[in-house]
């Protein structure tokens, strides 16, 4: 077993999927009551955002309120939203979290037009 304080990031491990359509599951207005109620409060506190190849990285801060918020939204967004891969990590010493939204091609497109993150 390899020593537990030695870190090699040249080996991640990230989930696959296989749901390739950007379709999400809402309805017209609840989309718009997702925009204004979850994804507002997301938004407003990304601290940071990285492009990515395939989506983005949005830094948080690393409270367990944060936190336990991130994982909610991972929660319900995965049942409109299931073309999308959800990465969180999560520093032990509570200063920051880092929410990714990876998938198919347009899904950066599908980010910054559909859901204003």
């Amino acid at each position: 077993m390899e020593n537990a304080n030695t870190q090699n990031d040249s080996e991640q491990i990230f989930a696959t999927n296989t749901t390739t359509q950007l379709v999400c599951q809402l309805s017209t207005a609840e989309i718009l009551e997702r925009k204004e109620t979850v994804l507002k409060s997301l938004k407003s506190k990304i601290l940071d955002r990285k492009e990515l190849n395939n989506g983005y990285a949005f830094k948080f801060d690393g409270s367990d309120k944060t936190v336990d918020e991130l994982l909610e939204f991972i929660k319900t967004e995965r049942s409109c939203c299931n073309f999308f891969i959800y990465s969180l990590s999560i520093s032990g010493d509570k200063t920051e979290s880092w929410l990714q939204l990876t998938g198919p091609e347009g899904a950066k497109d599908f980010i910054n037009e559909e859901m204003g993150l």
